[in-house]
């Protein structure tokens, strides 16, 4: 098990020593280290991002007011040379507070509380079942993300097609992208997003689920190769 880690640090030699300390670690897998929180923000749209190691004095965006701007937030490692910080960095839910210089053993150990901390969310998870809710016929609904089949674009509505049923949700395909998971889920046409796990068969045009066929992009054939590990 690694988590997905992002650096973000406009001290070059402060994000490069962070850097080879995550790629060093065994259960860390570091996915980008950025000099500032616009380039970090760009990477977590496309990236599933479990953890980040921030700095919070930065020019233009600083730490905070880059956590602020985040509709979904990993868990969140700051790395600041200034204990001050110190109390408002645990006001946004922080995972651990790391001051410069690092100390190996001090990183270490927040990494521990990291991990220990995602595989509590995850069993809970997996007790409960992943889900999401959505508001159909002036309804809210849980929906277990394990039995949707497909989410397809339906005018001003996005269609939920689960293994039981299927439901008109005034959304948009972008919101749905952004709640579901990108290890599970793949865009892979304009209109479609589909649950890599109820793929039976597909080929370069469609990618079938039961008897249905789901139109595949031509730029989005890829992606979901990638999503398969069949690359």
């Amino acid at each position: 098990m690694k988590l997905n880690c992002v650096v973000v640090d406009d001290s070059s030699i402060q994000r490069m020593l962070i850097a080879k300390l995550v790629t060093n670690h065994t259960n860390l897998h570091l996915v980008g280290n950025f000099s500032n929180a616009i380039e970090a923000k760009s990477c977590l749209t496309t990236n599933d991002v479990d953890l980040i190691f921030l700095d919070i004095e930065m020019p233009v965006i600083n730490g905070f007011v880059f956590l602020d701007g985040l509709k979904i937030k990993p868990q969140i490692i700051f790395v600041t040379s200034k204990a001050e910080y110190a109390m408002k960095a645990f006001d946004y839910d922080a995972t651990d507070y790391l001051q410069k210089p690092i100390v190996l053993d001090r990183f270490n150990a927040s990494v521990k509380r990291a991990i220990d901390l995602y595989l509590l969310k995850t069993d809970t998870k997996e007790d409960e079942g992943e889900h999401i809710f959505i508001k159909s016929n002036l309804k809210k609904l849980k929906i277990f993300t394990a039995k949707i089949k497909w989410i397809e674009a339906f005018g001003d509505y996005v269609r939920v097609v689960t293994e039981d049923d299927s439901n008109l949700v005034l959304s948009t395909m972008k919101a749905f992208e952004n709640d579901l998971s990108k290890k599970k889920f793949v865009r892979v046409h304009k209109s479609y997003i589909i649950n890599i796990d109820k793929i039976e068969r597909f080929n370069s045009k469609f990618a079938e689920i039961g008897a249905t066929k789901i139109p595949l992009s031509r730029n989005k054939k890829e992606d979901l190769v990638k999503a398969l590990s069949l690359d």
